[in-house]
């Protein structure tokens, strides 16, 4: 019965992650940094209102080239970049 039991449990568990990690795969959607809304770009890892309205401020007078053009943004440094490369553009697609 406790075997039964620590297997079913373990199932419920292996279920329970992959339930949960299936935003995160199926969600990611690209966010074109020169284009994107503020409630677009803070979707985005470690990237809140603050740095929202700076990518926004910087992009109105410097278009962003490349999307490591985004660490040139106040308070976007290598982490933030890392964390978010395969999700950001500069083009529409």
């Amino acid at each position: 019965m406790e075997t039964k039991l620590r297997r079913s449990l373990c199932v419920l568990v292996c279920l329970m992650v992959a339930l949960c990690s299936l935003p995160a795969i199926a969600g990611a959607k690209m966010v074109n940094i020169n284009t994107a809304p503020k409630e677009e770009l803070i979707t985005l890892k470690y990237v809140g209102d603050a740095l929202a309205d700076r990518i926004i401020e910087f992009r109105t007078s410097t278009p962003f080239v490349n999307i490591e053009d985004i660490m040139k943004v106040k308070g976007i440094g290598p982490k933030v970049f890392e964390a978010n490369k395969d999700q950001i553009s500069v083009k529409d697609k």
